[in-house]
């Protein structure tokens, strides 16, 4: 496709003519070498474009294709909009979350940002235990 792209620059360029001009004769292989690099520039532009940004997109649509197949019933979800929820009931257009007791709301499948992450013991309380046992260890090291 590339080599038939600079066939095509090169049949649209000018044919050189052998007369005429004072600026030095026989300076005719200028013009392809600039269509060349001309050509060289585009196929640069196009292949810069391709990976930086159709490629990522596309990767980016397939992740999330693949997080909406992945979709079942009783998984806690956030939606693109912040609202956290569980899947009571989902079909291929709409899921169903209950947000509260006896609270369901209606949510397009394609508005679930993700999967909510199960919650760890939170690193606060981590820290709190942390300091505790230092404090307890402090005044025996002082002593001792």
């Amino acid at each position: 496709m590339i080599l038939s792209f600079v066939q095509l620059l090169l049949w649209l360029q000018p044919a050189a003519t052998g007369s005429g001009g004072g600026s030095g004769g026989g300076s005719g292989g200028g013009g392809s070498q600039y269509c060349m690099m001309q050509a060289g520039i585009m196929v640069a532009v196009l292949l810069f474009t391709y990976f930086f940004m159709i490629r990522p997109e596309q990767k980016r649509r397939d992740e999330a294709e693949a997080l909406l197949k992945s979709l079942r019933k009783g998984m806690k979800v956030r939606t693109t909009g912040g609202i956290l929820g569980e899947i009571i009931s989902i079909d291929e257009h709409t899921v169903i979350l209950a947000v509260a007791d006896k609270v369901r709301i209606n949510v397009l499948r394609s508005h679930i940002a993700g999967p909510e992450p199960e919650k760890r013991e939170s690193t606060e309380t981590k820290d709190a235990k942390t300091t505790e046992d230092k404090g307890a260890k402090k005044p025996d090291e002082a002593r001792g």
